[in-house]
């Protein structure tokens, strides 16, 4: 009771000194940005991702999706129903091996990936704009350095 309301609360750079507070503002900030630049063409940062995997990649099936964006496969399949149910994306049976089931871009799927460059560009610009060009190449290394040092230690890791 009465000696709770006494104590006085951890100051609040506590927590925002944590690097996964740190982490997921930053994540909420970049997928904020990136909705605003896209604004209503209604794609996700996950979205945008598969797209533009699938453009590069022919072939995947839903698991190598999966893991180039370091995604289980319920949210690859969330996430490729999406892009089903918009027309981006197509899914075909593979002829040699009846049970995988390959991912392919529709005409209106690369259309919506090319609408996509200028606002994504935008908000990579706006992320990386409290920095110098210098500054910046340091935070994106930095990030890759992280992320390499944990990547294969997670239940998702991202794989070529």
């Amino acid at each position: 009771g009465g000696q709770d309301a006494q104590r006085s609360p951890a100051p609040l750079d506590e927590p925002y000194g944590r690097p996964g507070f740190m982490l997921r503002r930053a994540h909420q900030i970049a997928v904020a940005l990136f909705l605003e630049e896209t604004g209503d063409r209604k794609v996700t940062t996950s979205q945008y991702g598969a797209l533009f995997v699938l453009a590069q990649v022919e072939g995947l099936d839903l698991a190598g999706l999966g893991r180039r964006l370091g995604m289980d496969r319920s949210t690859s399949a969330l996430v490729v129903s999406k892009l089903q149910a918009a027309g981006w994306v197509a899914m075909a049976t593979n002829p040699n091996d009846r049970r995988r089931k390959a991912l392919k871009l529709t005409p209106a799927g690369h259309a919506m990936l090319d609408d996509l460059a200028g606002p994504a560009h935008e908000a990579r610009e706006r992320l990386l704009s409290p920095f110098t060009p210098e500054e910046a190449e340091t935070f994106l290394r930095l990030l890759e350095r992280f992320v390499a040092a944990f990547n294969g230690s997670i239940r998702t890791p991202i794989a070529p």
